[in-house]
């Protein structure tokens, strides 16, 4: 059956101005097209006047476009990444051009610039430069007027991008210059583009400013739109004609930017070209055309590193309240729930946060008041954050290039990390050709690659599925395994936090709740978040001569007393929890009816979570067998129970 497809009509209270309003705009345009002569097009543009005209012109609109690149590309950023007082009066002084009457604009460079301005004496006696009617007046006030184009656009472009491609690259090593010019800039590329066509097309129609400030002098100051305003008074047709070209000229810069007035970022742009490809199972036969897996190599030697040991100690303030320190070769994995400091602690470590601040001390040297680039401290944020315009080798080999590692030399390193985490064959491709997985690895491979004395991991293997991740968790761990620095990983998975931590760091609205080996955690966690992380039920309460009151009610009975009254959490693993369909017998002091909420599996065992109205939600862990035995479904009601010596009280 075949759908049918709608189409809403507008509204003729709207549609017609809306058509009035076109026809409007189009009308004039139709008046040159109409009336100019065809015939005489070729003599009248070739005249001498009108050549010479347009050369002055477009000598004038590239110097325009060249000042305001020189000083409208600084000033974007400045409004874009900089917070400062004044702000929304700087970016009006950028905006009053567009708005301002070109004569005015005129009147006031000749205030400013002209010989008895502000500033024309001093330019004439020192510089001996004169403004007003020369070239270079022409120039100055086509600048003057095109401008606010070129900071505009640019200024949108910066503000869609990403701050942590910039921040990323500084934690690579990378000055705040080098940054600008291999990040920013060519990311923010099409906005760049947009407003410097914007800002051309702008000077070469420049009149009012430029007669103003200028003069209308031939061969001098007298340029296209000011030849156009001569011959409209002794030859109308040849000013038709002239028209037509700065017409056709404004229509094709319109065209070609095609409404994109602040640019489309390169991710955006190349997420179309080619498709991802599929993250590749162990031993898959590479595709053709594709070069051949790490395997089919000879192995690569093992990257160098910078050789050393650096243990850490940081005291954070803030949103953040604790002290860190380690040894050498630690690795901390940082856990809790959402907005409990864990980012903006690894940014407190990495100086691009104001919410907390660190004094950090690595090895022998005290790195506070470095900035990022200098504090060998390099991160992999959450989202990876490859630079989108280079490949994944240029990726890997950023930090070394900004570190003055030759360029064959760090391509080589490069390549060597991109092998070890299985993405070699991937080498040449721009991260939208990757996949979620392979692009983590690639992030994960860069920051190893720039030799970090500290290494800050956001979640580095959470894009990957389960066996890609088991194999990256292995060549991450070995790498670990002979880190001379300190490396905190921030995750969500306990198995990550248990195979690769020496540490778990759990915390609790910026402060430190626990701070222990893992297995420490997982048999006392502090907290009921991290409990229940690890797959165990954590009931808090308030301990009492036979057990604990809880928080949300109900009493559990425990083996071994914690004294009256102190605050305490109840641990209880869910294969120590029994689920029957009559109430239990026998020596269960922990009994409550409830209802199935739901069953998930996991992997040979189910997960039952039962709601009651005598205790908390509890979850239950049994096979499936027992799960059909006892006709278990959604909605069902059972009894549970627990043993007073399967519940592990921790005090809080």
């Amino acid at each position: 059956m075949s759908r049918l497809r709608t189409r809403t009509r507008p509204p003729l209270t709207l549609a017609i101005p809306a058509l009035l309003a076109v026809a409007f705009l189009l009308m004039p345009l139709i008046g040159i097209l109409v009336r100019t002569q065809w015939g005489e097009l070729g003599t009248h543009l070739g005249s001498p006047g009108v050549v010479e005209a347009l050369k002055l012109s477009l000598l004038v609109s590239l110097w325009a476009l060249g000042l305001s690149l020189l000083l409208g590309v600084p000033l974007a950023w400045l409004l874009a990444r900089v917070p400062f007082k004044g702000k929304a009066l700087v970016r009006s002084l950028v905006l009053l051009p567009m708005v301002l009457p070109p004569t005015v604009g005129g009147v006031a460079l000749l205030l400013g610039f002209g010989r008895r301005g502000l500033l024309g004496p001093w330019l004439e006696d020192t510089f001996g430069i004169t403004l007003p009617f020369h070239t270079s007046g022409a120039v100055v006030a086509a600048t003057f007027v095109a401008m606010p184009f070129l900071v505009i656009s640019l200024e949108g472009a910066l503000g869609g991008l990403k701050q942590s491609y910039e921040e990323t690259a500084a934690s690579l090593g990378a000055s705040p210059v080098r940054v600008f010019f291999t990040v920013t800039l060519p990311m923010v590329a099409p906005g760049l583009i947009a407003g410097a066509a914007l800002t051309w097309a702008r000077a070469l129609g420049e009149f009012g400013a430029t007669i103003t400030f200028a003069g209308n002098l031939p061969g001098t100051t007298q340029t296209l739109p000011l030849q156009v305003y001569l011959l409209l008074q002794d030859q109308p047709e040849a000013a038709t004609s002239v028209s037509l070209l700065l017409l056709a000229i404004a229509m094709a810069v319109l065209i070609a930017l095609r409404g994109r007035w602040t640019g489309t970022p390169v991710a955006a742009r190349e997420a179309v070209a080619t498709p991802p490809v599929p993250d590749e199972a162990p031993g898959a036969v590479p595709a053709a055309g594709r070069a051949p897996e790490t395997a089919a190599r000879p192995e690569s030697a093992p990257a160098p590193q910078e050789t050393g040991h650096w243990p850490l100690h940081a005291t954070v303030t803030g949103f953040n309240q604790l002290t860190l320190a380690a040894e050498p070769g630690t690795t901390i994995a940082v856990v809790g729930e959402n907005g409990a400091g864990k980012t903006t602690l690894l940014r407190a470590l990495l100086g691009l946060t104001p919410r907390a601040h660190a004094d950090l001390r690595l090895g022998d040297a005290d790195v506070t008041a470095l900035p990022p680039h200098k504090r060998q401290v390099a991160w992999v944020p959450q989202d990876g954050a490859l630079f989108p315009h280079l490949s994944a080798l240029a990726n890997t080999a950023y930090g070394l290039r900004a570190h003055g590692v030759p360029r064959a030399d760090a391509r080589r390193e490069a390549q060597a990390w991109l092998d070890r985490l299985g993405v070699g064959h991937l080498a040449q491709r721009k991260p939208t050709q990757l996949s979620g997985g392979q692009a983590q690895r690639v992030a994960l491979a860069r920051a190893l690659a720039a030799r970090p004395r500290l290494l800050l991991l956001d979640e580095p293997l959470a894009a990957l599925d389960q066996t890609t991740r088991a194999r990256v968790r292995h060549t991450l761990r070995t790498h670990l395994a002979g880190f001379g620095g300190v490396c905190l990983i921030v995750t969500h998975d306990p198995v990550e936090a248990v195979s690769l931590a020496d540490r778990v760091l759990v915390l609790a609205e910026g402060r430190t709740l626990q701070d222990a080996p893992p297995a420490e955690v997982a048999r006392h966690p502090r907290s009921p978040w991290v409990a229940r992380m690890l797959g165990r039920n954590a009931w808090p309460g308030i301990a009492s001569a036979d057990g604990l009151a809880l928080a949300e009610g109900g009493r559990l009975v425990v083996a071994e007393a914690l004294p009256e009254g102190a605050q305490a959490l109840a641990i209880i693993a869910p294969e120590a929890v029994s689920v029957h369909r009559d109430r239990p017998a026998g020596s269960p002091r922990n009994v409550w009816p409830g209802t199935v909420r739901e069953i998930t599996a996991v992997g040979s065992r189910l997960r039952v979570l039962i709601a009651s109205a005598d205790a908390p939600d509890l979850v239950a862990e049994i096979t499936p067998e027992a799960a059909s035995e006892l006709g278990l479904a959604d909605g069902a009601e059972v009894w549970t129970s627990v043993k007073a010596t399967e519940i592990t009280l921790v005090r809080l």
